[in-house]
């Protein structure tokens, strides 16, 4: 019987980017997963808005599977990295309103299970940095610097070094002034097609027009955001958890003295600073279950520090514990150091975390017998 898998990105939603493709790696392996499983399976992608409301990404987000499914009546799975967990979340919820064209409740009514990868489901520290007007700048030069690097696979220093110097050491930069910023931006959009620039431009138009996700995502917006939406009986709810393995100084030398490495791993470390002072009155208690799959991952359930240089790690725990890994929050979609496989891996930063090629199919395997197995 056939089934419909809807990829839901997040925080950065470029996924009609040609083929800088958010979910990729992750497409390629589950179809790869549902042909050895004798499954039929049709993957779509379901960009949204970057970083529009909730409500708003929620609304599209039905929208888009009328469009793509609503030709049968075949079971559907829904797979969100970062925010896109949130999209799906509010999407299946019970009498929800939301600003779409179609009657959500017969696309609710379908879903069958529902994977939340990274979500920030008790909301993140870093929404809060990067409402300051310090912060949006920051988010200006971070989707960026995240479209270039996963696009050609290299960055510019100058970028790397404003990021760095935006984001401070500890999470306290400076104010780059508005006219460097533009200038790097137009510098940068050079080594780009023209549609391509025009894609970019486009997203980032978006980004800086329409921010109201940050503050929903905020560990004070997201108890709220938990409050109304409800959960629907009869979706399989789960949850991929990821944790950054801490900076340290030895973990900085052992990447060498390559001026990018370096100045990656200092916003590595800002962001991990950042996202590492998560309130814990506004956590629930772990159930059991939960904790004995973090232990299992980590060793020991994670301290409320515990991040993936996006997002605390125990905000992120949701329904079963599908998988836990140390990664950072690009890396469980694909964007890790792997070059010689295509289509090519590349990083996003370089955490020193240890997740590879091994540990990300390791990973959406265990996604793929859940939603589908």
């Amino acid at each position: 019987m056939r089934q419909h898998v809807f990829l839901i990105p997040g925080f950065f939603g470029f996924a009609n980017f040609g083929d800088l493709r958010y979910f990729a790696h992750v497409r390629e392996h589950l179809a790869a997963w549902a042909r050895a499983h004798g499954i039929e399976a049709v993957f779509h992608y379901a960009p949204t808005y970057p970083t529009a409301s909730i409500r708003r990404r929620a609304g599209r987000l039905v929208e888009l599977i009328a469009e793509q499914a609503g030709g049968d009546d075949a079971p559907i799975h829904l797979i969100g990295h970062s925010t896109g967990g949130l999209d799906a979340r509010l999407a299946v919820a019970p009498r929800v309103s939301l600003p779409c064209s179609v009657d959500p409740e017969p696309i609710a009514r379908r879903v069958r299970s529902l994977v939340a990868v990274s979500t920030p489901h008790y909301g993140t520290p870093t929404a809060a940095f990067f409402t300051s007007i310090l912060g949006q700048r920051a988010l200006f030069l971070m989707s960026l610097f995240t479209i270039y690097a996963i696009r050609l696979g290299t960055i510019p220093l100058p970028l790397l070094v404003m990021l760095a110097s935006a984001l401070g050491s500890a999470g306290v930069g400076k104010l780059v002034p508005a006219g460097m910023v533009s200038q790097l931006y137009e510098q940068v959009l050079r080594d780009f097609s023209p549609e391509r620039r025009e894609q970019i431009e486009r997203v980032l138009s978006e980004v800086r027009r329409d921010q109201t996700l940050l503050l929903q995502i905020t560990p004070e917006g997201m108890d709220l955001f938990n409050a109304l939406a409800t959960e629907r009986d009869g979706v399989r709810r789960g949850c991929v958890v990821s944790q950054a393995k801490p900076p340290t100084l030895a973990r900085q030398l052992a990447l060498g003295p390559t001026p990018s490495r370096q100045t990656t791993y200092s916003i590595f470390r800002a962001l991990h600073t950042v996202a590492s002072t998560l309130p814990t009155d506004l956590l629930p208690p772990l159930e059991a279950a939960q904790s004995k799959a973090l232990e299992r991952a980590y060793g020991r359930v994670p301290s409320v520090r515990g991040n993936d240089a996006m997002v605390p790690t125990l905000s992120q725990v949701w329904g079963e514990v599908v998988h836990a890994a140390w990664a950072d929050h690009l890396d469980v979609i694909g964007h890790f150091h792997a070059p010689a496989h295509a289509p090519l891996h590349v990083d996003w930063i370089r955490t020193m975390s240890g997740f590879g090629r091994g540990e990300f199919e390791s990973m959406w395997d265990a996604v793929a017998r859940f939603s589908l197995g």
